[in-house]
């Protein structure tokens, strides 16, 4: 038999480069991909299981694990659009931070005291759209390129932050709004179920509408998307503001948890959300994005923390962990990119 064939079981020669080509193909699709973090999830919780026992699968630490990965797992979402699209946003924890300030501040809980207490909400989304909304602007009639733009934006927002904070952490002192969002749902904290309908949202907008086919397109190939007659810069516009938005709300989130607003929030959650964005299966060169792998990201970061929390790992440890899996996902991402001819 030729050196170049192999044998399956029905005993019909399959050509080698054939089998390789399906197992390529099989694992650069989106059920390989999200096949793969499962199984990558998996054996982090067993690891954890092994290392800190009970410690580890209590329910409240599962909780804990789960409320963390909300706030950044709702960043996420908006990244994965923007990354998708082909851009990049390196503003999003400023923003954040600037958000949860401005929503904390005296003025606002004391509108917020005598109204309602969605006026907080209102502010922090109004404010983390207007900065998605300025670099969209930035990016798309600006012809800025999106990294300085947006790292000129993480500069601006986290000192706007700091002169309207003072430096200080402001305390949220709205009964109502510490209610709500420590409550549960069937023994699910209300971030949770927070998180879980944003990226329902996510996922139906990304693969069901008409705005999530012209995502892939313009970050596929932006001029061939604008000869099909899509506004390439009206959409990216819409995508940064879009982020923004997720940012306003993951603050609202952070507040919830933390009960204060300060500038110091959102700290490297840039680099978090695009970690977990590219873990999930989200090329960074734009054209493929996915939710469910994101989120599956999210959870494999946040999961990879809370054990070497419980054991007493250092936080850098934890750093050069999260490096080593970024610079793994990437090249197997370009590997099989390549294989697969995209």
């Amino acid at each position: 038999m030729s050196e170049d064939t192999a044998v399956t079981p029905t005993n019909r020669p399959v050509p080698v480069k054939e089998s390789q080509s399906t197992v390529s193909a099989l694992l650069s699709s989106a059920a390989g991909r999200n096949t793969g973090l499962v199984v990558a999830l998996v054996l982090l919780c067993l690891a954890g299981v092994v290392t800190a026992g009970d410690r580890f699968a209590d329910v409240d630490n599962v909780l804990t694990i789960l409320r963390l990965a909300a706030v950044i797992g709702v960043v996420s979402v908006g990244m994965t659009f923007v990354i998708t699209g082909g851009g990049i946003d390196l503003s999003v924890g400023a923003i954040v931070a600037l958000s949860s300030v401005w929503a904390t501040t005296l003025a606002t809980q004391g509108l917020a005291n005598s109204t309602h207490w969605i006026v907080m909400v209102f502010t922090a989304l109004a404010v983390g759209g207007a900065c998605g909304l300025v670099n969209g602007v930035l990016i798309a009639y600006g012809r800025v390129v999106a990294f300085i733009a947006t790292l000129a934006s993480l500069a601006a927002a986290r000192g706007l932050a700091e002169i309207i904070s003072n430096r200080k952490t402001q305390i949220v002192n709205v009964p109502g709004f510490a209610a709500f969002f420590d409550a549960s749902v069937l023994g699910v904290p209300v971030l949770v179920v927070i998180f879980a309908v944003v990226a329902a949202a996510g996922w139906v907008l990304l693969n069901r509408t008409t705005f999530g086919r012209r995502t892939f397109a313009v970050g596929g190939n932006p001029e061939a998307a604008r000869l099909a007659g899509i506004d390439v810069r009206r959409h990216t516009v819409l995508l940064y503001t879009l982020l923004g938005l997720c940012c306003g709300l993951a603050a609202v989130m952070l507040i919830a948890r933390t009960t204060t607003g300060s500038a110091t929030h959102g700290g490297l959650y840039e680099l978090d959300a695009i970690a977990a964005v590219v873990i999930g299966g989200t090329l960074l060169s734009g054209g493929r994005g996915t939710i469910a792998g994101t989120v599956f990201g999210v959870l494999i970061f946040t999961t990879l923390s809370n054990v070497f929390t419980l054991n007493n790992l250092s936080i850098s440890a934890q750093a050069v962990a999260k490096g080593a899996i970024i610079v793994v996902a990437v090249l197997l991402q370009q590997r099989l990119a390549r294989r697969s001819g995209v």
